[in-house]
């Protein structure tokens, strides 16, 4: 498995852990979170989080050290009368899990570095759905 891969996976085993319980408003039920791109259309049971790999930046250091940044898209759909306020609470539990673990510890190595670039919404456009997206950079060391 790559490092690309470890990485998400380990982003998405900390972010099961949202579960309704202070300081979390939200409740993922330890299964709502998946490796892979699902379209809201396609989602039956909400809230629901798709972390998705994409594009990937590399600094080339001397001494053969190699920095890696890859970004990552976070696709939140959340379902129910007030999805505006849904979207919102779950986007203050994604941040605050992302705060909380900068450092995601791999089988070989960690990672040192989690930005969040931009928060998007769908604004209410969809009601009674309601869909987001968190994009975030991750810094690590190329092994």
């Amino acid at each position: 498995m790559s490092q690309r891969s470890k990485i998400v996976k380990a982003l998405v085993e900390k972010l099961k852990l949202i579960n309704g319980v202070s300081p979390y408003s939200s409740n993922l039920y330890g299964k709502n979170v998946v490796d892979k791109l699902r379209f809201w259309d396609e989602v039956n049971d909400f809230p629901y989080i798709c972390v998705v790999a994409g594009s990937e930046t590399r600094e080339y250091l001397p001494g053969g050290f190699k920095w890696g940044y890859l970004n990552v898209a976070l696709k939140l759909y959340v379902y129910g009368e007030s999805s505006h306020e849904l979207l919102e609470n779950i986007i203050s539990d994604v941040e605050r899990v992302i705060d909380a673990n900068e450092v995601l510890v791999l089988d070989e190595g960690a990672t040192t570095e989690i930005l969040i670039n931009s928060i998007v919404t769908d604004e209410g456009l969809l009601t009674p759905y309601g869909v987001g997206e968190v994009t975030i950079t991750i810094r690590y060391q190329v092994s």
